[in-house]
């Protein structure tokens, strides 16, 4: 029987009502009461790691879990995360950079409902998480939720309050768990490398959201105190002709700042060539495009490589493209007609 470790930070999933709302005050043993077949699937350890809203998850407790996780990996087949649902996206995206090769599996899982109601998706979303964690054939960062296997690198909230909260953006489910078995869609590979573990993340990352009549007066603060620029922007990308002249201007004065072009648009990715306020930014300014990559995994990317790389001594728009738990399908090859 595989021995699973069930890492509890807080969220949904572990709260009660309070005389504010909701709040994480249930303990991971409390948890696995109300799911007793459990032990029919897999033996379970338990580790309160946070007890947090998922609201205030930073990369310091990504940090948390990458360590804890690090330092028992080798006594557990397997780990469950139970995780608020509001940032649970960017946590799996996080952790598919900062523990790579993992041939023992490593699921991120929450609910919309606590688990101490009578009608809550808590107990099958926990139960088909250590359910697929315990298979032979699981491995790397994925999120399991509604039924849904979900990589880490694609997953996005995209409901506030129904089951089937999240979706896989432009990549497959991996795999669907239905009346406790697992239909896998996606064929996982051994990896051939050694699983590796990065305990560093840039928090000095800022995200523009292009709004219609935007105003330059907040780029120069921007600029100076962050290490890199994500812009998220309409359409397939470009900055608007109201800011343009100071974008350009401090990516001139600022070479060394990392400027990423995201999309607000959750499906098919940017590509800045399209359009000439695309094309004429992307001519002059160093910009990297986050193509199909989800805004999630962007953002956490560049935290990873700006945490665990010396910048000037390696080619950072390589290692940005390069493919990690299906974050990149199409990159810099993609074709937008």
């Amino acid at each position: 029987m595989k021995k699973i470790l069930l890492i509890a930070t807080g969220g949904t999933i572990a709260s009660k009502k309070s005389q504010n709302g909701l709040k994480p005050q249930i303990t991971p043993e409390e948890l696995l009461e109300y799911i007793p077949q459990v032990t029919d699937i897999c033996q379970v350890e338990t580790l309160q790691l946070l007890n947090i809203d998922s609201s205030n998850m930073e990369p310091e407790h990504w940090k948390m879990m990458v360590h804890a996780i690090r330092e028992q990996y080798d006594a557990y087949d397997g780990f469950v995360i139970a995780h608020g649902t509001d940032t649970m996206a960017y946590t799996a995206a996080a952790l598919s950079y900062m523990i790579q090769n993992s041939g023992k599996p490593i699921v991120v899982t929450g609910a919309q409902k606590p688990i101490d109601l009578e009608i809550t998706d808590a107990k099958s979303n926990l139960l088909d998480s250590f359910l697929y964690a315990s298979d032979a054939k699981s491995q790397g960062v994925q999120i399991v939720f509604d039924g849904k296997v979900i990589a880490g690198t694609r997953a996005k909230k995209v409901r506030s309050k129904s089951y089937n909260a999240f979706s896989s953006i432009d990549y497959p489910c991996l795999a669907m768990i239905q009346d406790m078995n697992i239909m896998r869609y996606i064929p996982m590979l051994p990896y051939e490398e050694e699983v590796r573990f990065y305990e560093e993340m840039d928090r000095e990352v800022c995200l523009i959201k292009l709004i219609p009549g935007i105003q330059p007066k907040m780029l120069a603060g921007i600029f100076e105190n962050y290490h890199a620029v994500i812009v998220e922007s309409f359409g397939v990308g470009g900055i608007p002709k109201s800011i343009s002249e100071e974008f350009f201007r401090l990516c001139q004065k600022y070479p060394q700042k990392l400027v990423v072009m995201a999309t607000q648009v959750a499906h098919e990715g940017s590509d800045m060539t399209v359009y000439e306020v695309g094309h004429d930014m992307k001519a002059y300014c160093r910009f990297l495009e986050s193509y199909d990559m989800t805004l999630e995994s962007a953002i956490a990317k560049t935290m990873w490589i700006l945490g665990n790389f010396q910048t000037e001594k390696v080619d950072v728009e390589e290692l940005f493209y390069r493919s990690v738990n299906y974050d990149v399908i199409y990159g810099k090859n993609r074709k937008c007609e």
